[in-house]
């Protein structure tokens, strides 16, 4: 296999990308690492031909630190920097995101980021697209080369690129303990042509001959945050047991190739159709495997290999939800098991307002709320009344020519009333769908499918003529809070 891979036209990265999250790890005591001889530490990695570094806005210095190589290290004009920008909860606007992307540039004294990839926490507020479409106003200015994503889950990813943004790849999850990625996300992925860049790949260590044959560890016996969160993940696949038994696979498989189990496990990633790369910790200064990740890149899995693994995973419990749902609903699968090490609160996403005859209302904004006189919902009593509802942000139409996309958009509106009202999608007693093109329904329906599985509303779908160009379904929905 070729060490690198053509993410986007001009932005050729390795298959194994270095990630820099454990620099957060080293500087939670309170100290900061010096940015000139911790860069050193990347040279090795470079000269290996393993050019591209993953960063965050929050993973301590190591903006800093990655600058510091590409400016002042002779190896510096071969690398390629990634960076995240994790806004807060809530409203954004164009100036909160020119100041997130500029603190990037500075920390890495670069004059345009080459992937710039953003982080969502609540769909239901629109606000997510607000940063998206900012975000491509400064790629358009040269400020960001490629804009990405991070733990997006499909429907999500599939609302942004059908409404124009472009996104090159989705920064997720992913491993032999968790298969998420080859669901929904591979046919949004195959659609608008976006790449995975794949970590937790090693799951914090755990798929490693470390830990094969040891005892189920307490979780005051781990000692970074990335075994705390893993070891969540495999708690939610079934237990240490299953976990040990593949790891067993694992080092069967390994030992015909004569590699490591890390080896076998990252090597079967990069067999996911629309895996990139994936994403290897390195602790800088303290140990970096740089022979055994690069090993990975000549192994072969035969089918029979594959099958074996394959096998393996069927005893393990799905790892539930979809892509990123550890970040937004329970189970939380972070180091700490909630968001308290992420965020402190998520402001709704609708102001509530009094209504007549003792009601509340929601305005979600839209222009036709206020020149036809209605609201987007009403609580009345122990009902919610959510009017017919479009794929419309402000002024803009959602999804494009993607009718699953402007469904899930619709729905999510519907989420941010209910959220608003303090309620969910799972006090939603009936929904309406109108499509505008019969030839439609089915991906509209599976869309609303996939949003209320479990939840099962009564629902009626029928053929409409809507009003608005571009606009495919409307739908209508009510709840009951009693």
């Amino acid at each position: 296999m070729n060490k690198t891979i053509s993410l986007a036209p001009n932005l050729e990265i390795s298959r194994i990308i270095t990630g820099l999250w454990q620099i957060a790890d080293m500087e939670r005591d309170g100290k900061t690492l010096d940015p000139i001889p911790t860069a050193a530490f990347m040279a090795p990695y470079v000269k290996s031909g393993l050019t591209t570094f993953d960063m965050a806005d929050h993973y301590g210095s190591s903006e800093i630190i990655s600058g510091h190589f590409k400016n002042h290290h002779d190896l510096g004009s071969k690398v390629q920097l990634f960076t995240k920008w994790v806004p807060e909860p809530g409203k954004i606007s164009m100036d909160q995101v020119r100041k997130a992307v500029q603190k990037a540039l500075d920390r890495m004294q670069q004059t345009s980021v080459d992937l710039m990839q953003f982080h969502a926490w609540n769909y239901a507020d629109p606000s997510w697209l607000d940063g998206l479409f900012y975000l491509n106003e400064l790629k358009n200015e040269g400020l960001i080369q490629q804009i990405g994503v991070t733990n997006f889950d499909a429907a999500h990813l599939r609302i942004a690129c059908a409404s124009g943004i472009p996104i090159i790849s989705n920064q997720i999850c992913h491993s032999v303990i968790d298969q998420r990625a080859t669901d929904q996300m591979e046919a949004v992925c195959t659609t608008y042509g976006v790449k995975l860049l794949a970590f937790g790949t090693l799951a914090g260590g755990f798929l490693t001959n470390d830990w094969l044959g040891k005892t189920e560890p307490s979780f005051d016996e781990l000692k970074t945050w990335s075994q705390m969160k893993y070891k969540r993940f495999i708690d939610a696949a079934g237990g240490w047991e299953k976990h040990q038994h593949l790891l067993e696979v694992l080092q069967e498989v390994a030992n015909n190739h004569q590699v490591s189990i890390a080896n076998i496990a990252t090597r079967f990633v990069l067999e996911t159709k629309n895996v990139a790369a994936v994403i290897v910790g390195a602790r800088l200064g303290h140990s970096d495997h740089i022979d055994d990740n690069l090993k990975m890149l000549d192994i072969n899995l035969s089918p029979n290999d594959i099958a074996k693994i394959k096998n393996a995973q069927s005893n393990l419990k799905p790892i539930p939800g979809n892509c990123g749902d550890e970040y937004r609903k329970p189970p939380f699968l972070t180091a700490s098991g909630d968001l308290s090490h992420h965020l402190s609160t998520i402001p709704k996403p609708f102001q509530v307002s009094p209504g007549p005859l003792g009601t509340s209302q929601i305005f979600s904004g839209t222009e036709w709320e206020q020149y036809a006189g209605y609201c987007r919902a009403i609580k009345a009593g122990d009902r919610i009344h959510i009017s017919g509802t479009t794929a419309t942000h402000e002024m803009k139409m959602i999804g494009g020519n993607d009718a699953a996309a402007q469904t899930h958009f619709i729905i999510d509106k519907f989420e941010a009333v209910l959220q608003s009202f303090d309620a969910s999608l799972a006090n939603v007693v009936r929904t309406r769908i109108f499509v505008n093109n019969l030839e439609d329904w089915e991906p509209v329906a599976r869309a609303h499918g996939e949003r209320f599985n479990g939840i099962n509303p009564t629902n009626t779908l029928v053929s409409a003529k809507l009003v608005g160009d571009g606009y495919l379904v409307e739908i209508e929905a009510e709840g009951y809070v009693g």
